[in-house]
């Protein structure tokens, strides 16, 4: 649905009123992200989650009802009606088979140890192969699915990446503060909703904000200012800490989300700079698509990189759980006399004392983890603060190429 959707608004609205169009666009697409935490958590508490599916049924019913009224092609597509238009059914299937043991292996790598196990490596074997053979069938094609030739195009080029980086950092963080709600925090997943919730309101009210500025500032000034902020504010997130209150968590998540809205219209501008009008469809479908692949592989990343840093934590943190470290002897003295007067036998006592600091050493361990992989998401950020000077600045009112390919 992204992709039509963005294409649409492309089609209907001349360049110089793009941003516009596209900030009102992202105001709708962020109330569902405002929205659903809080209440996919209430229905996962109060029924279950298997509940949370039927939302979409009224919602498309709505949807095809609207559709049908409202949504029309633009007239240059109205004259290509009733012509033959051959389906590059040899992409799509490679496109399925590529992407799809792809995504087995990245939700299922980290929980089988990734390429110790079998079928990981046969299925991202097949993927690989999938995927490469894909890139060549497309490329000559003459009709391609995904015309990737769009991409020797400077600025359809960078969109991309940053298309990916933000997928890779959006979806892999709301990911990561719930995730760390619930285990860390002791949340209820309606709690942790509630956290993420604000930052979509704010986003919906930065967005119109950020469609008038990109009428009258270079956009590629806003994507640096997005990107600076975003990283700033994944930086201030490490300080995370197990003390932490809710609110600081919701202006946090605020802050963090503040700068999407310097990035995502602009981007949505500068992709169709110097593409033909009838390729609106490609240029919308393959960002929405790689936005999607690098929050998918974000996801996975950050998920590996947490269990493999936890352990890290954990094994230099025991290394200094000795008998010569005073700081702990005193510590597991001090636990085991705690739960000697809890009525518990001196063996038992110690006994406990360990456990007690073991538990202690292991949550240190993966809130440090927690930490190290928001410090890993701000510096890839900030790296691409100054890549955005690399893209054509649009000149006022440019529309895109004539339908010429």
């Amino acid at each position: 649905m992204g992709p039509s959707e963005q294409a649409i608004l492309a089609d209907t609205f001349p360049p110089e009123k793009r941003g516009l169009a596209f900030s009102v666009f992202g105001m709708a697409v962020v109330v569902a992200p405002a929205i659903g935490p809080t209440l996919g958590g209430w229905i996962t508490d109060n029924y279950d989650w298997r509940w949370i599916f039927f939302i979409n049924i009224p919602v498309g019913i709505l949807s095809l009802f609207l559709t049908s009224q409202v949504v029309e092609d633009p007239p240059w597509l109205r004259g290509k009606r009733g012509k033959s238009i051959k389906v590059d059914y040899v992409g799509l299937s490679l496109i399925l088979v590529g992407l799809g043991l792809l995504q087995v292996v990245l939700d299922k790598g980290q929980r089988d140890d990734w390429f110790g196990s079998t079928y990981i490596t046969v299925f991202f074997t097949l993927s690989i192969v999938a995927l490469v053979t894909l890139i060549f069938h497309e490329w000559r094609h003459p009709q391609p699915i995904l015309e990737l030739k769009l991409l020797m195009n400077r600025n359809f080029a960078a969109t991309v990446l940053f298309n990916f980086v933000l997928g890779a950092v959006l979806f892999g963080t709301t990911v990561l503060i719930p995730q760390f709600l619930q285990t860390m925090m002791g949340y209820t997943a309606q709690k942790a909703g509630e956290v993420l919730s604000p930052a979509g309101f704010m986003l919906m009210m930065l967005f119109p904000i950020a469609g008038i500025l990109s009428t009258k500032i270079d956009p590629r000034y806003m994507i640096a200012f997005g990107f600076g902020m975003t990283a700033a504010a994944l930086y201030h997130i490490t300080n995370l800490n197990l003390a932490i209150d809710f609110w600081t968590l919701v202006y946090w998540r605020i802050y963090q989300m503040a700068g999407l809205a310097f990035i995502f219209i602009p981007i949505s501008i500068l992709s169709y700079v110097g593409v033909p009008r009838d390729k609106s469809n490609q240029v919308s479908g393959i960002s929405n698509f790689i936005r999607n692949l690098g929050g998918s592989i974000g996801i996975s990343m950050l998920t590996t990189f947490l269990a493999r840093q936890s352990q890290v934590h954990q094994t230099n943190l025991v290394a200094h759980a000795t008998a010569t470290n005073p700081q702990f002897q005193q510590m597991l003295q001090g636990s085991a006399a705690t739960m000697a007067k809890s009525g518990s036998g001196p063996a038992l006592a110690v006994q406990q004392a360990y456990n007690q600091v073991m538990g202690l050493i292991e949550q240190q361990a993966a809130l440090l983890s927690y930490v190290n992989a928001f410090w890993i998401a701000s510096v890839i950020v900030a790296c691409l603060v100054p890549l955005p000077f690399l893209l054509k600045k649009p000149r006022p009112g440019e529309a895109p190429e004539a339908d010429a390919h």
